[in-house]
């Protein structure tokens, strides 16, 4: 594969000649390019990512990035991996977005979700903000370092992942242990904190995540006698399992603030107007009435609800298999979030504590390692998206921040490599509800000042000097 050659040119020069040359381009470019990672549908499962590596592989290669198509024991499956040769004077930095989506409820769709519908200003289509939006921007921000003709002093690799909805067997764990010189860096961006709008449109903060909350599945089964329909008793399965669930609906699992969380909520209370402020910097204070007080207000927002505490939420239930016959045994699935440093037994017995029924049993299958340290705000990447992001969006608070979800950022931070999450584009409340829920959209007008964002990052941390 050729290398491209770099005129030398200053970091300055090229900040100043390339930002506004790259609005119109950036614009139409990036969400053209979301439109057709869109239309390959690479819903999980099955997860068929081979559709997603036929876009991009030719974009990359025409402009002189290495490609790599890897492939997995399930050949539908496969990670694509470009990489941009710097001089080599600094450690690469890698771009990490995944390639495959959740499902879709198409009745409840008003558009094909697969069909990367453009009304309104945005694109539509399931994967527009998790994660096609992003992987668009970070591909075209990355593209446009060749296009520009960027000298680089480190390697920018670009991976496009498969499998990582759901944490299934081939996704960047896989791919870390088995072609880890492929993807290793020394530091990495990945999908994780938001880029949040105001009623008035404009951008209120940005929040560039440095470690994310751990998923664990808990069941809760309730046991009883089986008999016929028409003769109830008393122990009955789905009787008990429904009084479980509810004592664990009505249960609030106590407030956990993390430093990264202390500072958000602080980066918060200075974008806000009383008495909303008052309550975000007595959320993450030192007075416990306060802290309570702010809490029943702060928590109505189920994000933030989520950022301050281990959550639980049911997501499966099993019981019954006839119109006339009484189970013997009915049982949940609820989805964990865990902040970092929380202790599972200790959650676990919590819980028992709260159901309180000797016919109910409360499991958390498998065992987790430790949980990886969060990622420092001391490194090039983090200092050089903290710059662009106050750069490209004057006036927005920057902030660390504990992702809610789970990412597959352990692939790199249990090997000491510093991950940093973003999706890389405003977007309000309505749209964030949308992420794996219907007629997700993402606005081109985001989508553009995403990929400056980023773009103008990578120059910051790539740039030959």
């Amino acid at each position: 594969m050729p290398r491209l050659r770099f005129p030398l040119v200053s970091l300055a020069i090229l900040l100043c000649r390339a930002a506004p040359s790259a609005n119109a381009q950036a614009t139409d470019s990036t969400a053209a390019l979301l439109v057709q990672l869109i239309r390959a549908n690479s819903s999980n499962p099955p997860g068929d990512t081979r559709g997603i590596a036929a876009v991009l592989a030719p974009r990359f290669t025409a402009r002189g990035f290495e490609v790599k198509v890897v492939r997995t024991p399930d050949t539908a499956k496969t990670h694509l991996i470009a990489r941009l040769r710097g001089d080599g004077s600094k450690r690469p930095v890698l771009l990490a977005a995944h390639a495959d989506v959740v499902g879709v409820e198409r009745e409840h769709w008003s558009v094909d979700p697969f069909a990367g519908v453009i009304a309104d200003g945005h694109v539509l289509g399931r994967g527009a903000i998790d994660f096609k939006g992003g992987m668009a921007v970070f591909a075209r921000a990355v593209m446009m370092l060749a296009e520009r003709h960027v000298p680089l002093a480190r390697d920018v690799i670009f991976l496009a992942e498969a499998d990582e909805e759901g944490a299934l067997p081939y996704s960047a764990g896989w791919l870390a242990r088995d072609h880890w010189p492929d993807i290793d860096a020394e530091f990495a961006l990945n999908e994780g904190g938001w880029i949040m709008k105001g009623d008035d449109g404009r951008v209120r903060y940005v929040s560039i995540s440095t470690a994310d909350k751990s998923s664990l599945s808990l069941t809760v089964t309730a046991r009883g006698t089986s008999t016929h329909s028409s003769m109830p008793r008393p122990d009955n399965a789905i009787f008990a399992l429904s009084r479980a669930l509810a004592r664990l609906s009505a249960h609030e699992t106590p407030l956990v603030i993390t430093p990264a969380t202390k500072q958000f909520f602080t980066a918060l209370s200075r974008t806000s107007t009383p008495p909303r402020s008052e309550y975000f910097r007595d959320l993450v204070g030192d007075d416990l009435v306060r802290a309570r007080r702010a809490d029943s207000v702060v928590s109505r927002d189920p994000l933030l609800h989520a950022l301050v505490r281990n959550t639980l939420a049911p997501v499966t239930i099993d019981g019954g298999f006839r119109g006339n016959v009484i189970p013997a045994s009915a049982t949940a699935t609820i989805n964990v979030r865990m902040i970092p440093g929380s202790d599972p037994q200790a959650l676990l017995a919590e819980l028992r504590r709260v159901v309180n029924d000797t016919t109910v049993e409360l499991e958390m299958p498998g065992r987790r390692g430790p949980a990886s340290a969060p990622s420092s705000e001391d490194t090039d990447l983090y200092r050089a998206l903290v710059r662009s992001a106050r750069a490209q969006w004057p006036g927005a608070e920057v902030t660390p921040y504990l992702f809610q979800a789970g990412t597959d950022a352990a692939a790199w931070r249990s090997r000491g490599v510093p991950v940093y999450g973003i999706y890389p584009y405003p977007i309000d409340a309505n749209e964030l509800t949308r992420m794996h829920g219907n007629d997700e959209k993402v606005s081109i007008e985001s989508l553009r000042e995403g990929t400056e964002m980023i773009f103008r990052a990578l120059v910051d941390v790539a740039g030959r000097r």
